[in-house]
């Protein structure tokens, strides 16, 4: 039997799933995350990505003893960034009260006994020589004991397609660092980042065919820095109003406008501006955001009564950041340009809650100066922002997207419930779910809202069965099959015939149950 003493701040090497070993920091885990259950495990940070998990004790091993081993077992670009980022992190944590693990670090300690190893029955301890970065969230410093359990599923966020993660207080709006990518086919690399008013860095794909360009715009002491141009928005409903909240949380000057006037008041109060029109809302800003339901909704907000295109003049910026169809981007694209506006599309991935936090993933094409004059309302709103071209592109990528993700959930709840007919546990199915290859937070929300029977709206049905109807017709434009996006959209279809339209996503578990 082994003991092995973990504190937080220790380097360590993790290991998850079927992935390579990785250099990682132990760090407190936030306050609101929920607690894991099962085996002793620690909450893993990991260099060179986004990526946080609950890792199992067996699956750790300190960094320095297995640096040399670990590095000539695994190759490849993206472990050797993660591998400089530690050295990086070490040489800028020297000098910081070297050596100086006082009684009160050790009482940090967590004892783990470890059972069913064949040893002498050693201490192992997982220990750095640095001392604690002072940005990392110690959640009152509480102790990890042999209490604390295992994971059910695996957290994870930002997928590790940058490098320079920065130790940080939370894994949510707090981490400063957001990513922009420009896919074009025009570009050619860039040698190093220009400026920061361009912050640009442009890198070659494997292909050669297409370059990303990627920015670190972290904000000068770690927070946005909002742009001066006014910024209006159109359409308050679940994503509209996390993003307008962030961005005045932000200091962005806002003007608002809802269709349902009342839904403005709140926004009010915190220090918005009231338009009485969206033509009144665009003829008072520089740049005007609109996030509304539909390809119909999206429309009669620039072509109807008191819309957009009454308010456009030269040099104004109108962001569309509606799911629509391409065509209706390339109407509204032509609209706008015509009256000597400048366009750009925008919708997002993500949910209610990614909204209200500041975690979306935008999606941009069109006009890229607009995109640029974005930044900050982007890094307001968002994680992460691709630039993918031309307009119509985003539009293209978001119905791919959503109509994976519809489909994925309308398998989801039909396994839920094939495994409830064979008499099996549906939590079991859920709990062995979370431990594969298929875990994520996505997966685990969703199940735990249909073993609850909670469906409170965090992406509406029926816009998910939209999304799916779009996707489906722009594969017919094509002459491309979508046959499994067409049967998933048949089962949302019976579920909206349930009255399930405004109840989440997820409850398209009850279209299997009726």
């Amino acid at each position: 039997m082994a003991t092995v003493h973990l504190r937080i701040g220790d380097l360590v090497w993790g290991k998850l799933g079927r992935y390579p070993p990785w250099p990682g920091k132990v760090v407190s885990p936030p306050k609101d995350l929920k607690k894991p259950r099962g085996k002793k495990c620690f909450f893993v940070k990991f260099f060179g990505t986004e990526d946080h998990a609950w890792i199992k004790v067996e699956q750790l091993k300190p960094y320095h003893p297995h640096k040399e081993e670990m590095i000539k077992i695994n190759k490849g670009k993206r472990f050797q960034q993660a591998v400089d980022a530690v050295e990086e992190f070490l040489k800028k944590s020297k000098g910081k009260e070297q050596g100086s693990h006082n009684s009160e670090d050790k009482s940090k300690s967590a004892v783990f006994e470890v059972k069913g190893r064949k040893n002498s029955g050693k201490a192992v301890k997982l220990r750095t020589e640095e001392e604690d970065d002072p940005g990392v969230h110690r959640g009152g410093d509480k102790d990890l004991s042999d209490s604390d359990p295992e994971p059910s599923s695996v957290e994870r966020l930002v997928p590790g397609t940058v490098t320079g993660f920065k130790w940080d207080s939370s894994p949510v709006k707090d981490d400063p660092h957001f990513h922009h990518f420009l896919l074009s086919r025009s570009e050619k690399p860039g040698s190093s980042m220009e400026p920061i008013s361009k912050r640009l860095k442009i890198i070659e794909e494997d292909a050669g065919s297409t370059s990303i360009q990627a920015a670190d715009s972290t904000a000068i002491n770690g927070s946005v820095t909002p742009t001066d141009k006014r910024i209006g928005f159109l359409g308050l409903g679940l994503m509209g109003s996390g993003i307008v909240s962030n961005l005045l949380k932000m200091g962005h000057i806002v003007t608002v406008w809802n269709r349902t006037a009342e839904k403005c008041d709140l926004f009010i109060q915190d220090g918005a501006r009231l338009g009485r029109t969206p033509a009144e809302v665009v003829s008072m800003c520089d740049i005007t955001f609109s996030c509304v339901s539909d390809p119909k909704a999206a429309q009669d907000l620039v072509l109807g009564p008191s819309g957009v295109l009454q308010g456009i003049r030269p040099g104004k910026c109108y962001v569309e950041m509606s799911t629509v169809d391409p065509e209706t981007i390339t109407e509204l694209s032509r609209v706008i340009t015509s009256r000597g506006g400048r366009f750009l599309e925008a919708p997002v991935s993500g949910s209610q809650q990614l909204s209200n936090d500041g975690m979306l993933v935008i999606l941009a094409a069109g006009d890229r100066s607009v995109y640029e004059d974005c930044s900050s309302c982007f890094q307001a709103m968002g994680k992460t922002s691709f630039f993918l071209g031309e307009a119509g592109n985003a539009a293209k990528m978001m119905l791919v997207l959503n109509m994976v993700q519809g489909s994925f959930m309308a398998t989801i709840a039909e396994g839920l419930t094939l495994t409830q007919a064979t008499g099996q546990l549906q939590q079991t199915f859920l709990d062995i779910l979370c431990q594969g290859q298929m875990a994520s937070i996505f997966l685990d929300q969703k199940c735990q809202n249909i073993l609850q029977g909670n469906f409170k709206p965090d992406y509406y049905l029926k816009h998910i069965q939209k999304d799916l109807r779009l996707a489906i017709s722009m594969g017919d434009s094509v002459n491309h099959p979508t046959p499994m996006a067409a049967a998933a959209n048949e089962v949302y279809k019976r579920a909206k015939a349930l009255d399930q339209s405004d109840n989440d996503m997820s409850a398209v578990y009850r279209a299997y149950i009726h």
